[in-house]
């Protein structure tokens, strides 16, 4: 591993981050070669926020009727996270570049769960 791509722990550090307003998607590239094209949709239901995650893994929350969520700004948080305001006015979560990296990997599968848990409920990505 070079200490030019990796962080101090072996996380693969980010390159490039870009936010699509339009598109309602936010682009991040690693030293890796790892790119990860994230909706605003995704990164809101998944927010590593207390008010999403709660303080345990039984207490997550499912957001619901965030199918249109966007982007207002982005803000970084010293060189190891960044903050996303949202347009429904969410943005107490810090996501750090090792939280986005890992659900860039997952993010199909969790997406999918995400979608599961919504029709479990009778919910809707719809407001």
């Amino acid at each position: 591993m070079s200490g030019e791509v990796y962080d101090q722990a072996g996380r693969p550090k980010p390159l490039e981050v870009r936010l699509k307003k339009a598109d309602k998607k936010l682009i991040v590239s690693y030293e890796d070669g790892h790119e990860f094209q994230f909706p605003a949709e995704l990164l809101r239901v998944e927010s590593p926020s207390a008010e999403v995650q709660g303080h345990g893994a039984s207490q997550k929350q499912i957001v619901a009727g965030r199918r249109h969520v966007g982007i207002m700004e982005l803000e970084p948080v010293g060189h190891y996270a960044v903050r996303i305001s949202f347009d429904d006015l969410h943005d107490t979560g810090l996501f750090s570049w090792a939280y986005l990296y890992e659900l860039g990997l997952q993010q199909d599968m969790v997406w999918e769960s995400y979608l599961q848990n919504l029709a479990d409920r009778g919910l809707s990505r719809d407001p």
